[in-house]
């Protein structure tokens, strides 16, 4: 009996094999659909604005192919500016140097302005987010001050500094804080109620709350203020050098118009719009990493 007891029947040792074969599960049918997917994907974002460029530049080409046309054509444009298109970072001289340099040098002072502006925005934005009086006393301050242009600053900040380096950097600084304010305060003011009580029943201190309650549930709105804000960072270093001069892509905007180097003008443009582009999908790219996705609309 024990023998028979132990022995399978027929039918059940079937079943088992063939559960044994139906058991092992294979992704290569799950990555190869994640793959065409992605294909798809990236077909459907990048071919649509080549297909508008593409049309851009033959309208282009057209309309300013003729001898007596004011601006150069895209074909001009490539035969005068070849060298700045195919070799961004020569260096022959202290002005005679590739666009990449120069983009380079305009990307260190939106570093050192957008920075200040971004610590000194988030804390300033969280005091007046917590603070009524706070808010009562300095938003009206600041809604006037983010009207005033960038370059009116410049003046005041040259006749203050004395050197046109750390006056670029001022101007980033007082162009990019206003929409960090603005956006941490508005994300401070709409921290849930649930989330201050736990901080008093958890008796946290205000860095304690600040780090661990404030900040994360302030982050997609911050983060929507940093995007502003590098935005108008790049585009005030690009018009404060082209008054203070240096070696920036701004004051080589200025010296090719004074040269009457228009193809020049056109090739730094592209430098300038393809860095802006690349600087916020930057800024919203960790603000998605940081914020899980979750940003402010």
């Amino acid at each position: 009996m024990f023998a028979l007891a132990n022995k399978e029947s027929p039918s059940t040792a079937a079943s088992a094999k063939l559960a044994a074969k139906v058991l092992p599960f294979s992704g290569k049918h799950g990555s190869r659909i994640d793959f065409r997917r992605a294909a798809l994907t990236a077909l459907r974002n990048v071919v649509p604005p080549f297909v508008v460029l593409a049309l851009i530049l033959l309208v282009w080409q057209v309309l300013c192919s003729s001898a007596d046309a004011s601006l150069p054509s895209p074909h001009r444009v490539w035969q005068d500016s070849y060298d700045l298109i195919a070799y961004p970072f020569f260096n022959y001289g202290s002005q005679d140097i590739g666009l990449g340099w120069r983009v380079l040098v305009s990307l260190q002072r939106v570093l050192y302005g957008f920075g200040l502006a971004a610590v000194t925005g988030v804390v300033v934005g969280a005091i007046i987010g917590q603070s009524v009086w706070a808010m009562r006393g300095l938003d009206p301050i600041f809604q006037v001050l983010r009207t005033v242009p960038p370059l009116a600053w410049l003046p005041l900040s040259l006749a203050a500094f004395q050197d046109s380096n750390p006056s670029a950097i001022f101007v980033i600084f007082i162009t990019s804080i206003w929409p960090v304010i603005i956006n941490t305060a508005v994300g401070v003011r709409n921290i849930p109620q649930d989330y201050r009580n736990v901080a008093e029943v958890l008796r946290l201190n205000q860095f304690e709350f600040f780090w661990k309650i404030m900040l994360p549930s302030a982050a997609p709105y911050i983060f929507t203020g940093l995007r502003i804000g590098v935005g108008l960072s790049w585009l005030a270093i690009v018009a404060a050098e082209m008054l203070t001069g240096g070696v920036g892509i701004g004051f080589f905007i200025w010296d090719a118009w004074n040269s009457s180097r228009l193809p020049d003008i056109i090739v730094a443009l592209a430098y300038i719009g393809i860095v802006g582009f690349a600087l916020d999908k930057l800024v919203a790219a960790l603000g998605k990493l940081i914020t899980r996705g979750a940003m402010a609309n």
